[in-house]
């Protein structure tokens, strides 16, 4: 991952191995177990070369993620223009803090920090500073990542993370939800429903290959697992805000299950998708001048119980 225009940037702790790119719309390269036999991958890798912000290990959405549709969106009377920002994509998507470059530090031995002021970019209305914090822990990763508006109007923001999980035969994605909203082909969300079509129910733990699940979970319980069996190892993901933050009234997630591939997604959410235009926009946080909020996820790697 040296061959690119884009460095990457390295912390090892905790016997992990942490890459980012800050040139790279604040992406993530790779997030890595060391073994003796050579680094595992937590995340997909990055290829060191594509600029496919698609093919890196993870990023940030800020300041909303996923879809919005109608052209933008209406809030106190007053309607803002959005545009489609990805070739192929009709609609605006993940936010613009992913085109964008980030300024990359490192406060302490264990932690990486990246920081991204942006001021209407691309003729958006959002004008913020955000600061993704990535610290390695002892068996596991702490990530955050924070908004703080810096307009003089109030706008509705949202938050989330977009990590590619590596997939085997036998790999599950385990979650406590509630229901999911069910999409047309957009994908857009039409209707919600708490009968999940059969594989994708989170409950009882959804194999990650099969048919096409690009769809987001409401009243997700902050927790989930995502289990290699053949490995023997699972990632777990823990919201430690979850209940000051609203609990499961105030959490989503988002399955990205394509029907072929190697990797799929599971990605904390605060808004589900297309928020601005559900009823009471579900999620999205009001934000003035000056005020913040922020997505924390305790990511941690073990060993996958015998019963799972």
């Amino acid at each position: 991952m040296t061959d690119s225009a884009h460095p990457v940037a390295w912390l090892r702790h905790a016997g992990q191995r942490l890459g980012l790119l800050p040139s790279l719309g604040g992406s993530v390269a790779a997030w890595q177990l060391d073994r003796p036999q050579g680094p595992l991958d937590l995340w997909r890798p990055w290829d060191g070369k594509t600029e496919d912000l698609y093919q890196t290990a993870s990023f940030a959405m800020v300041p909303w993620s996923n879809r919005i549709s109608n052209g933008g969106f209406q809030h106190a009377g007053q309607f803002y223009a959005m545009r489609p920002n990805r070739k192929g994509e009709p609609y605006p998507i993940h936010g613009d803090g992913w085109l964008q470059p980030w300024q990359v530090s490192q406060p302490a031995a264990d932690t990486l920090v990246m920081t991204l002021v942006s001021h209407g970019f691309d003729g958006n209305p959002y004008d913020y500073e955000a600061v993704q914090t990535f610290r390695l822990v002892d068996g596991g990763l702490d990530q955050k990542v924070q908004v703080r508006h810096l307009g003089v109007t109030p706008l509705p923001y949202g938050l989330g993370v977009h990590p590619w999980f590596p997939r085997t035969a036998q790999t599950r994605i385990t979650a406590q939800v509630e229901g999911l909203w069910l999409c047309g082909d957009d994908p857009m969300p039409v209707a919600h429903t708490t009968d999940f079509p059969a594989s994708w129910n989170l409950n009882e733990g959804a194999p990650a290959n099969g048919s096409l699940i690009d769809n987001g979970y409401t009243g997700w319980g902050g927790k989930a697992s995502i289990a290699w069996p053949e490995l023997g190892l699972q990632v777990t993901a823990s919201m430690p805000d979850f209940e000051r933050d609203g609990g499961a009234a105030e959490h989503f997630c988002l399955v990205y299950r394509p029907p072929q591939g190697s990797a799929f997604c599971f990605e904390p959410i605060t808004q589900p998708i297309d928020a601005f235009h559900l009823p009471g926009q579900p999620g999205l946080r009001v934000l003035g001048p000056g005020e913040q909020f922020s997505l924390k996820i305790q990511w941690r790697v073990g060993v996958l119980p015998t019963h799972a």
